[in-house]
C-alpha cells in the first residue's frame, strides 16, 4: 500500500485505483493520462509482463467509461532489450486500445531513444489516429522533428525535458530551455492543425501557448503532473483542456522521490506529512 505521503503524486498502486482516480478527476473537469511505473528493463519477460498489464488496463478504462488514456515509455515495454520487442510490444498495445477507442501516448526518454520512438509513432499515426508522442524542447534537433511531425494525425506533447543531456545536443541553462520551448510552441501553432499538448506548469509557457491560439486559431491541451499545483490544473480546466498525468504501480518510490526534490513546495509538503501537520 502507498503510505499517504506518497499518495498526492501516485494514484496506488492497482488499475483500480488509477481508474477511481480518473474518475474522481472527471468531476473536478480534469482527464487523466495513466501511467504504470517501470523503466529500463534489459529482459523481455518484465516488458511483456507490463504490455499485459497496459493492456488489462484498457479493458479497465473502457469498461469504467472514464475519461482516461494511457502513456508508455519506450524502455519499459522492451526499447532496452531491442527495437523490434518494443515495436511488437507497443504494436499490441495500440491494438488493443483500438478497440476501445482510447488514446495510447508514448513517452520519450533520453535523446538515444529518440529515433526509435519517433520512427514507432508515425507508424501507428498512419493507421490509428489515437496516438501520441511526447518531444523535448531542450534538445535542439526538436524543432526539424516537429516539423516532420507536421505531417502526421496524431498529438504532439512538449515537454522542456527532464534528461541531463550533452551541452552539444541540448540547451541546458534555464533561460535557454525556456526559450527553446518558446520557440518549438512557434513551429506547433504555425504547422500543426491541431494535436498541440502543452505539458508545462510554468504559467508564463501556457500563457505563450494562449497567446499563439489567439494568433493562429488552433486549439491545444495542457497536461500537468498529478500532484503539481492541482488547484491550478481545476482552474485551468474551467476554460482549457487540461489532462493530468497519472502515475499508478509499485514501482512508485523512486518516482515519489523525484518529485519531492525537484520543488520546494513538494518538499515542504512531504515535510509536513511527516510529522503529521
Amino acid at each position: 500500500m502507498i503510505p499517504p505521503i506518497a499518495n498526492r503524486f501516485v494514484a496506488g498502486e492497482t488499475h483500480g485505483a488509477v481508474v477511481d482516480h480518473a474518475r474522481e478527476l472527471e468531476t473536478r473537469g480534469v482527464r487523466s493520462i495513466c501511467n504504470r511505473l517501470g523503466e529500463h528493463y534489459t529482459a523481455p519477460e518484465p516488458a511483456a509482463a507490463d504490455r499485459d498489464a497496459y493492456r488489462s488496463l484498457l479493458d479497465a478504462i473502457a469498461a469504467a467509461d472514464v475519461g482516461a488514456c494511457i502513456s508508455v515509455k519506450p524502455s519499459q515495454i522492451g526499447l532496452d532489450v531491442s527495437e523490434d520487442c518494443f515495436r511488437d510490444n507497443f504494436e499490441q498495445i495500440v491494438d488493443h486500445a483500438e478497440e476501445s477507442g482510447t488514446f495510447v501516448w508514448l513517452d520519450m526518454e533520453d535523446h538515444s531513444t529518440t529515433d526509435p520512438t519517433l520512427d514507432a509513432y508515425t507508424h501507428h499515426a498512419n493507421e490509428y489516429e489515437r496516438v501520441g508522442v511526447c518531444v523535448q524542447a531542450n534538445l535542439k534537433r526538436t524543432p526539424e522533428d516537429l516539423r516532420r511531425l507536421a505531417d502526421y494525425p496524431g498529438k504532439v506533447r512538449l515537454v522542456k525535458g527532464a534528461y541531463d543531456e550533452p551541452g552539444h545536443l541540448a540547451h541546458r541553462g534555464r533561460a535557454q530551455v525556456n526559450d527553446a520551448y518558446r520557440g518549438c510552441l512557434d513551429v506547433m501553432f504555425e504547422r500543426f492543425d491541431g494535436g498541440i499538448a502543452v505539458a508545462s506548469h510554468d504559467a508564463a509557457m501556457v500563457k505563450h501557448a494562449v497567446d499563439l491560439r489567439e494568433e493562429w486559431g488552433t486549439d491545444f491541451e495542457i497536461q500537468m503532473l498529478m500532484g503539481v499545483r492541482n488547484e491550478v490544473q481545476y482552474d485551468l480546466a474551467d476554460r482549457y483542456d487540461v489532462w493530468q498525468y497519472v502515475p499508478y504501480g509499485g514501482k512508485w518510490f523512486s518516482y515519489f522521490s523525484r518529485r519531492v526534490m525537484e520543488r520546494r513546495e513538494n518538499l515542504t509538503f512531504a515535510l509536513r506529512a511527516l510529522v503529521g501537520r
